[in-house]
């Protein structure tokens, strides 16, 4: 027996809540972090995802966001003396994105932080796991047609 679509377009609806719903609380616990570290939730978001050098895209791909607007935001970061542009060691026309020791250190705060009562700490590592595969499912399936 199929689903009426009015049952499956209030399913949705309601999923759609949800996910917006934890989207928005994990960003305002980002920016409730980063204001006393003296960040935006924008360059918090940056140093979060700075797992190691990068490019301004790869960067910008990370914050889901276009590379323009990571630009600003590492401009920012870097007149904190926080991250280094420096040359790409296999490309000579991009530049790497490096933290520095001060933004080294900061970030590890800023993860300490994040870890703190994080809208994902209700779930078990576990569940953690099974929803990060729904949504990597969700974000790789191809349109229904």
């Amino acid at each position: 027996m199929t689903t009426p679509p009015e049952a499956r377009a209030a399913a949705e609806r309601e999923l759609c809540g949800l996910v917006n719903g934890l989207a928005q609380r994990i960003s305002e616990h980002v920016r409730r972090r980063a204001v006393p570290l003296g960040l935006t939730a924008a360059q918090a978001t940056a140093l979060r995802e700075m797992t190691g050098p990068m490019t301004m895209r790869e960067l910008a791909e990370r914050m889901s966001c276009e590379p323009s607007n990571a630009t600003f935001v590492v401009d920012r970061l870097e007149r904190q003396g926080l991250v280094e542009r420096r040359a790409h060691p296999t490309d000579r026309r991009a530049r790497h994105l490096v933290l520095t020791g001060e933004g080294s250190a900061l970030r590890e705060r800023l993860l300490e932080l994040l870890a703190r009562d994080s809208p994902l700490a209700a779930l078990t590592p576990a569940q953690q796991h099974t929803l990060q595969k729904l949504l990597e499912r969700t974000a790789t399936a191809p349109p229904a047609g």
